[in-house]
C-alpha cells in the first residue's frame, strides 16, 4: 500500500480557520455602515479613575470630549483662571486639550514640545506681533484672544504653561494622541516647528528666516518613539494611544494637489503610527482614521464641506473606543439594540471645534 506524503491538514488553506475580521465581505460589507469595528484586539483597558490626557490636531478634541460626557477622568493639567466665567475660558482655550498647548499637528512640534518643557531645547524665535496688535506666542498663535498685552506677559504665561505640561506628562495614565499632519514650517536658524505658517495668523512671512517642511515616514517614526522614549522617563508606566485624524489638510505647501497631498500624509502618518506601536510597549493605535474614511460610510462622516466629521461619525468612533477600551467598571454602549440612537444622539454637543489650520482657508 502505496504511503501518502500529506501533511496534516493538507487540503485546507490557510485561511479557512480565520475569524470573520479577516475577511472583507464578513467583517465589512457583510455589516451595517454603523457597527462596522476594525478594532481585534487592544493590550490594556482604561479605567475610570485613570488620567487620561489628549493632544494632537482638531479631531482629538473629539475624544478629550466624549471621555467627559462617558464620565472618565480626564486629565486637566492647565485649568483656567478662577475668575474667567466658562465662555471666557473656553475663548481663551482652556480645557480644550488637557493643556493649554493649541493644536499639535505634527510629531516633531510634540516631540520638541516635550523638549521645551523640559529645558532640553530653548528656541531662538520669542514672540511675533499680532496682526492687530499684542504679542502672540509662535508656538501657540491663536491662544490667546486678542494677544498678550506684552512680551513679558506673552513670556511668563509660557513658563506656567509649561510647567502644566510637565505636570501632565508626570502624572497623566494614558496620553491620546492624534497625528493631523506631515507638513510644517520652521525656523531656519534652530529648526523649532510651529504650528502655522508665520504671517497667517501672527508674525511676518520672510522665506530667509523659515522653511516648509513636509517629514517623511522615517522621520515621524522617529520623532514618534522618541518621544515615547522621553515620556517613558518621567512617566514610565504610562500608555499611549496613536490615532489618525481623518480630517483632510485645509491647504497644502508642497507643489500637490491638496486631494493627493490629504492621502499622502495620511499614509505617511498612518504607517509610522503602525511602526510606532509594534515596536514600543504600552503603546497601540487606534483606527478613527478607517471608521470614518471607509467605504461602508459611504460618505456619510463627513459635513457638505468634505472636511467637517459629522456627529454621526465621531459618535462611531467613540462607541468602538470606549466598547474595546472600558473596562468592565466604565459605563458604554456594549448592545447593538441602542446603536441607532447613539448615532443621532450620542454626541451632538461636539460641535465647536477649534482648528488653527482653518485659518489657512482665509
Amino acid at each position: 500500500m502505496q504511503q501518502s506524503n500529506a501533511s496534516p491538514g493538507a487540503g485546507a488553506h490557510p485561511y479557512a480557520d480565520l475569524p470573520y475580521t479577516a475577511f472583507w465581505n464578513r467583517a465589512v460589507a457583510g455589516v451595517p455602515p454603523f457597527a462596522v469595528d476594525p478594532v481585534v484586539a487592544v493590550p490594556f483597558r482604561i479605567a475610570p479613575s485613570d488620567a487620561v490626557a489628549t493632544a494632537g490636531s482638531c479631531f482629538a478634541q473629539h475624544i478629550a470630549r466624549g471621555l467627559q460626557k462617558k464620565r472618565f477622568r480626564y486629565f486637566v493639567a492647565e485649568p483656567a483662571p478662577a475668575h474667567l466665567t466658562p465662555a471666557a475660558a473656553n475663548a481663551a482655550n482652556y480645557g480644550v486639550f488637557s493643556a493649554r498647548y493649541g493644536n499639535i499637528y505634527t510629531t516633531r512640534q510634540l516631540r520638541q514640545l516635550f523638549e521645551r518643557a523640559y529645558g532640553g531645547f530653548v528656541p531662538s524665535i520669542s514672540s511675533w506681533r499680532g496682526k492687530s496688535g499684542g504679542y502672540v506666542d509662535p508656538f501657540r498663535p491663536r491662544i490667546q484672544p486678542g494677544g498678550f498685552t506684552s512680551e513679558t506677559e506673552l513670556l511668563e504665561d509660557r513658563t506656567r504653561h509649561l510647567a502644566c505640561v510637565r505636570r501632565l506628562f508626570e502624572e497623566l495614565d494614558v496620553f491620546v494622541f492624534t497625528l493631523g499632519l506631515t507638513e510644517s514650517w520652521e525656523h531656519q536658524a534652530d529648526h523649532a516647528v510651529l504650528p502655522l505658517a508665520p504671517g497667517v495668523a501672527a508674525g511676518d512671512w520672510d522665506p530667509a528666516q523659515y522653511q516648509f517642511r513636509n517629514y517623511s515616514v522615517e522621520e515621524v517614526e522617529r520623532d514618534l518613539t522618541l518621544f515615547v522614549d522621553r515620556l517613558r522617563s518621567v512617566n514610565p508606566s504610562s500608555r499611549i494611544v496613536l490615532t489618525v485624524s481623518p480630517v483632510p489638510l485645509a491647504a497644502t505647501y508642497a507643489g500637490k494637489h491638496v486631494l493627493t497631498a490629504t492621502c499622502l500624509s495620511k499614509a505617511t502618518l498612518r504607517v509610522a503610527a503602525e511602526a510606532c506601536a509594534s515596536q514600543c510597549p504600552g503603546v497601540c493605535y487606534f483606527p478613527s482614521y478607517e471608521i470614518i474614511t471607509g467605504p461602508h460610510s459611504g460618505g456619510r462622516y463627513f459635513a457638505d464641506d468634505l472636511r467637517t466629521i459629522t456627529n454621526a461619525g465621531v459618535d462611531h468612533v467613540m462607541r468602538v473606543f470606549f466598547s474595546h477600551f472600558a473596562d468592565g467598571s466604565a459605563p458604554h454602549p456594549d448592545t447593538d439594540v441602542d446603536t441607532l440612537r447613539y448615532v443621532e444622539t450620542e454626541l451632538a454637543a461636539l460641535a465647536d471645534i477649534v482648528c488653527d489650520e482653518d485659518a489657512l482657508s482665509g
